[in-house]
């Protein structure tokens, strides 16, 4: 048995990624969860064993209950549970569980002047080796994910609350298709119910030897949430996952995806710009302000605004990212889950964004093309698809927006310089 390394005097809730779940939201867990009589009972990260105590009240005395805890100073289980001391991520039992219920910590194992989860960084090798999901700058929930479902017995059932951005975003691509491989997901959506948390929750239920996907949408109901049923996905192998309805399909339907028609392209990173012998700190003659996400404005650019503190050679800027030496459209990956689009018509220097190219068989009005992307129609499109679960716009989602609805989008652009240069100074006004 692998057991914890041992936590810095420092270690903490916070540093060790664990947040207090609210008792509504555990009631609500356990009606979801289930297990046979003289089951195993397990939750992982467990302190106190919240979810055990809430279980044993709603549905009896009939089961065996287990805890883990890395933290032995926070592990106190009434003494019907046994408690283990160990990282539940390399933890091996050599016995499955018909039911795996709690609240996984969350946050990115790293140095701790970067990230959240720094006590544990000594043993992410260990972790990236024992799990198959692990990708990128993976969070740590997504990996209690992938451990409780090979916890598992064939049919047992894991119940986790969890933050949404694993729906959506492509670190989490390997987890969503071995969930869509080993059994049944139900996702129900709650929203910010952590309290003085920026976190919008979903709680995972997950059944080993099931098959496809099920959505629920919920509404607040007395002190609990009421589920209501939005969709199923019988054949569902792992794909993004997005509150579709038949106004998001029509759509789709009716436009090709922008990610046909343009090349995303993101933008020189801070690290490039400030290794650059022509980027500077002060401004002076000659040099312009490389922008950001706070310069880009829904329809214009504010090209005066100095927010990156970082200025150069404007005919420079090509020696970091080619596109920055012509004009483009510019998409902000930095506002939240909203489109915001403008046409960079002088061709500055951007340490943010994503910046769009035509391929060759894009002929779109670029005026026309900003006025859609900054329509109501386009952010009502993507809030019904994505809510809230991550805080910024994905490259996957703005491949997949539709572009050719608007009629006015329609094959009017032309390789004119004097029309694309009318389309400049039309867009970067405010």
């Amino acid at each position: 048995m692998l057991f914890p390394p041992s936590l810095p005097q420092d270690a903490s809730e916070r540093s060790l990624g664990r947040v207090a779940t609210p008792p509504e939201v555990v009631r609500f867990m356990v009606s979801l969860a289930e297990a046979p009589k003289g089951g195993r009972v397990l939750e992982p990260a467990c302190a106190d064993g919240p979810f055990l105590r809430a279980f044993r009240e709603a549905h009896g005395t009939d089961y065996r209950f287990y805890g883990v805890e890395i933290d032995p100073k926070a592990l106190d289980l009434p003494p019907w549970a046994q408690g283990i001391v160990a990282d539940f991520l390399l933890w091996e039992p050599g016995e499955g569980f018909d039911l795996i219920l709690g609240n996984p910590p969350y946050g990115i194992v790293g140095d701790g002047s970067k990230y959240p989860i720094h006590v544990l960084k000594e043993v992410k090798g260990a972790y990236k080796r024992v799990l198959s999901t692990w990708k990128g700058k993976y969070n740590l929930y997504g990996a209690f994910l992938e451990k409780g479902v090979r916890l598992l017995k064939e049919g047992g059932v894991l119940v986790f609350v969890v933050p949404g951005t694993w729906l959506l975003l492509e670190e989490f691509a390997l987890l969503r298709r071995f969930l869509a491989r080993e059994g049944r997901t139900e996702v129900y959506y709650l929203g910010e119910v952590f309290r003085g948390r920026k976190v919008t929750a979903v709680v995972v239920r997950f059944q080993r030897g099931g098959r496809g996907l099920v959505l629920w949408d919920t509404k607040a109901e007395g002190e609990g949430f009421a589920p209501i049923l939005w969709a199923e996905y019988p054949d569902w192998e792992g794909e993004m996952v997005r509150f579709e309805t038949e106004e998001t399909r029509r759509l789709e339907a009716s436009g090709r995806p922008l990610g046909e028609l343009y090349e995303i392209r993101f933008a020189a990173r801070s690290p490039e710009f400030k290794r650059h012998p022509a980027v500077k700190r002060e401004p002076a003659p000659g040099l312009v302000p490389v922008l950001t996400g706070r310069n880009l404005k829904p329809g214009w650019v504010d090209y005066e605004g100095a927010y990156s503190g970082l200025w150069m050679p404007k005919e420079r800027a090509k020696e970091l990212r080619h596109f920055y030496g012509v004009p483009h459209l510019v998409v902000a990956h930095t506002k939240g889950t909203r489109v915001v689009a403008a046409w960079d018509g002088l061709a500055y220097p951007w340490r943010e964004e994503f910046h769009l190219l035509p391929k060759k068989s894009a002929r779109l009005d670029p005026i026309a093309l900003v006025e859609w992307l900054n329509s109501h129609e386009v952010q009502r499109y993507i809030k019904t698809l994505y809510r809230d679960f991550v805080p910024h716009l994905t490259l996957r989602m703005l491949e997949r927006l539709p572009l050719e609805k608007a009629p006015e989008l329609s094959h009017r652009a032309s390789s004119s310089p004097s029309k694309a240069s009318r389309a400049s100074s039309r867009l970067f006004s405010p």
